[in-house]
C-alpha cells in the first residue's frame, strides 16, 4: 500500500464546528417567516399588547367580522388577525426549544470549564506539594506562577492594620 497519494485527513477545531453552527443559526433566520429584528432594547418593553389573551384576541376578531366599522379602512382584518395568532402559535415553540438549546450550550461550556478548572487546581496542588521535594524543586516557579494566576481566591484576605493614630486625630479636652 502507498500512503504517498492519500490525502491527510484532519478533523475540525472547535473553533471551526463552533463557527459553522453559527452560520447555521444565522441562515435560520431567513426562514422564519415575519422574522423581526428589534431595532432597539426597548423594542421589546414597546409590546404591551403581546400579553393580551388569545382568548380576548379571538373576541377582538369576531367583532370585526361582524361590524364592518371596526375594520378600519380594511388594513387589519378577521383573515391578518388570524395569520398573527397562528404564526405566534406555531413559533412560540421555537423561541423556548432556541432558548432551551442556548442554556444547555452555556451549561455544556460551563461543564468544560469546571472540567478544566477542576483538573487545573489538582495539579497546582500536587505541584505544590512536590514542589517541596529536593528531587522536584523545580515545579516551585511553576507553583509560583499558577499562585499568582489563581489570584486571592479561597484566600481569606487579612486586614490590613490600622495605622497608628496621630496626635492631630485624638480629640482635644
Amino acid at each position: 500500500m502507498s500512503t504517498e497519494n492519500e490525502v491527510p485527513v484532519t478533523t475540525p477545531s472547535y473553533l471551526e464546528r463552533a463557527e459553522a453552527i453559527i452560520d447555521d443559526i444565522r441562515a435560520m433566520k431567513d426562514k422564519v417567516p415575519k422574522f423581526v429584528v428589534p431595532e432597539s432594547r426597548r423594542a421589546r418593553q414597546q409590546l404591551a399588547a403581546a400579553s393580551v389573551s388569545p382568548q380576548f384576541v379571538d373576541l377582538a376578531a369576531l367583532a370585526v367580522r361582524n361590524h364592518d366599522v371596526l375594520t378600519r379602512g380594511g388594513n387589519f382584518g378577521l383573515a391578518e388577525i388570524r395569520d398573527r395568532m397562528s404564526y405566534a402559535e406555531a413559533y412560540g415553540p421555537v423561541a423556548d426549544e432556541l432558548e432551551a438549546m442556548a442554556l444547555f450550550v452555556r451549561h455544556s461550556v460551563r461543564v468544560a470549564k469546571n472540567e478544566a478548572g477542576s483538573n487545573a487546581l489538582t495539579t497546582y496542588a500536587l505541584a505544590k506539594r512536590l514542589a517541596k521535594r529536593p528531587e522536584t524543586a523545580a515545579l516551585a516557579p511553576h507553583v509560583e506562577d499558577m499562585r499568582l494566576a489563581l489570584g486571592p481566591r479561597g484566600r481569606k484576605a487579612r486586614a490590613k492594620a490600622k495605622p497608628a493614630s496621630s496626635p492631630e486625630d485624638s480629640p482635644k479636652q
